[in-house]
């Protein structure tokens, strides 16, 4: 789902995949014929739980909407049923393995991004997004390119300049959290929102800037953002 910036040396999070049956190493399960004990109902509720997506740490079937996990050895994101994610949501647990991914969005009206100190980044596109990778301990940019994710590292001086003049920058968690830029727009999300857009855009994507599919699914996914965020909480207000 992701793509790894040329010379970049900076490896991007990858959701799983879930590899089709009778792939090598996953032989396909067997599936019962209807008969006299096993009518086609049974057979079509075989072949659901077969398609069922699970939970990748206990195999549970999951719901529509459901936790998402990032392993941070692995650098990509798992999905988890109500249980697994919780026993990840405090730090710590497995070691640090496994983080859970809030589910969080928040923006700072008082503070839209100036252009002047968007161009400090210097990054070449008008709508990014930025997560802290505790692997390299440094923030990592994002951008969607028709490959998919193209990702870079930053200069760190930039940024923290930064994170000092907008607050929001500076509530970002690392590796589960991505501070998603567009233009003066800012908002601090989950990093498994920045992934699903990215992947979502690749399908549209036409020409030089993606063309009129990907600019109505981007302003689709913004105006998501704008009716879901909340106001960042100042340091009084806590």
């Amino acid at each position: 789902m992701s793509a790894d910036a040329p010379g970049s040396g900076v490896t991007g999070l990858r959701r799983f995949v879930k590899r089709p049956a009778g792939a090598q190493g996953a032989p396909a399960p067997r599936i019962p014929l209807p008969g006299p004990q096993n009518t086609s109902a049974q057979a079509s509720q075989a072949r659901a739980d077969q398609d069922a997506e699970r939970c990748e740490l206990c195999s549970e079937v999951l719901d529509g909407r459901h936790g998402h996990l990032v392993d941070t050895d692995k650098r990509s994101i798992a999905c988890a049923c109500r249980a697994c994610y919780l026993l990840f949501t405090h730090g710590g647990a497995a070691g640090g393995k496994y983080r859970a991914i809030p589910e969080r969005i928040c923006h700072d009206p008082e503070r839209p991004l100036d252009g002047t100190d968007w161009n400090e980044l210097q990054i070449p596109v008008t709508m990014a997004f930025f997560f802290r990778n505790s692997a390299l301990d440094r923030v990592v940019a994002g951008y969607p390119s028709p490959g998919g994710v193209t990702e870079c590292e930053l200069d760190l001086e930039a940024w923290d300049r930064l994170a000092v003049a907008y607050p929001l920058l500076a509530e970002l968690a690392p590796d589960t959290e991505a501070i998603f830029v567009n233009k003066e727009e800012v908002f601090l999300i989950p990093i498994d929102m920045c992934y699903s857009l990215v992947g979502e855009l690749r399908l549209y994507w036409q020409g030089f800037d993606g063309g009129a599919e990907v600019r109505a699914a981007l302003e689709a996914f913004l105006t998501g953002l704008r009716r879901r965020a909340v106001v960042l909480a100042r340091e009084g207000e806590r």
